[in-house]
């Protein structure tokens, strides 16, 4: 019966039908975004979300089998878990205002496709090996957006209390400048002064010290804009290709390990396209981070 399980487990159209289910599930969830329509499919749509929900503990039901008399082995890999933590929440009973959490566990449910596609397996996993690194990036940027908030206040506070006028709201201005979202528009403020550019009617109450730098302004935004934007952002990039790299590696050698015994020339062809992959990748990355280092 074990070897029976493990067969439809690891068959090609069973994954296969798992990942038709989980975009069918997520059309369903869109679907229910439209009062109309549940409202005229209610019951269709009720019965079709059963079906699926039952699919998916179908599923866990077969990989557990396929553990044979260590069924508890199937919680060793924390993508089953996530699953079974998906579809367990499911089945608590949900009432009144708690029908909104419900159909957001049913939106987690398009996660699956997560574990479903080895690819993206990758893509999360270099993110969760980036995580570390990503932290002292965040600490570095964090150090920045503080330094350049506290010396906004002190500049431009009195000239453009819209976006400097507090420690907190310079920082949420700063992220806008390093998002590049219209930042040229702040910029024009502190270089012009509020009662010439940017403050409108309905805001021009505030506009009561304008004040006009146009040198100090343009130096501040422009060098925020090269260290953060064009630096320090860029750091999570590398530190995600670095991850990504690991990743791959990673997957080469389970993928090895896992067909240690049973050696085919596909295999070999698979793990070297990988490893291939890798390090187009790495060299990719290298390439990039040489010529921003160009003088």
């Amino acid at each position: 019966m074990q070897e029976f399980f493990k067969k439809i487990a690891d068959a090609a159209w069973f994954q296969n039908s798992i990942t038709a289910v989980i975009l069918l599930a997520g059309v369903l969830v869109g679907l229910e975004t439209y009062p109309g329509l549940v409202e005229r499919f209610h019951s269709a749509l009720h019965i079709g979300d059963q079906i699926i929900l039952w699919i998916f503990v179908a599923e866990i039901v077969v990989k557990m089998a396929a553990e044979g008399k260590r069924p508890w082995r199937y919680f060793l890999d924390p993508w089953n878990v996530f699953d079974f933590i998906i579809v367990a929440a499911c089945f608590l009973p949900f009432e009144g205002n708690a029908v909104t959490v419900l159909r957001l566990l049913r939106l987690l449910r398009v996660l699956k496709l997560v574990k479903a596609l080895p690819k993206l397996q990758i893509l999360v996993g270099a993110l969760l090996k980036s995580i570390p690194s990503m932290l002292y990036v965040s600490v570095l940027l964090f150090m920045l957006f503080y330094v350049y908030a506290v010396a906004a206040v002190f500049l431009f506070g009195e000239n453009d209390p819209l976006h400097f006028q507090t420690l907190e709201m310079a920082m949420l201005s700063l992220f806008r400048v390093v998002t590049l979202e219209d930042w040229t528009d702040v910029m024009y403020i502190n270089m012009y002064g509020c009662d010439r550019y940017g403050y409108s009617a309905d805001s021009v109450v505030l506009c009561t010290s304008p004040v006009a730098q146009p040198l100090v302004g343009a130096l501040f935004f422009v060098s925020f804009v090269l260290i953060g934007t064009m630096i320090i952002l860029n750091l999570f990039i590398g530190v995600i290709m670095s991850g990504m790299d690991e990743a791959q590696s990673e997957a080469v050698e389970l993928a090895r390990a896992a067909h240690e015994g049973e050696p085919s020339l596909e295999i070999e062809l698979e793990l070297l396209q990988q490893q291939v992959a890798a390090i187009q990748s790495r060299l990719g990355s290298l390439t990039r981070l040489a010529k921003k280092t160009e003088p």
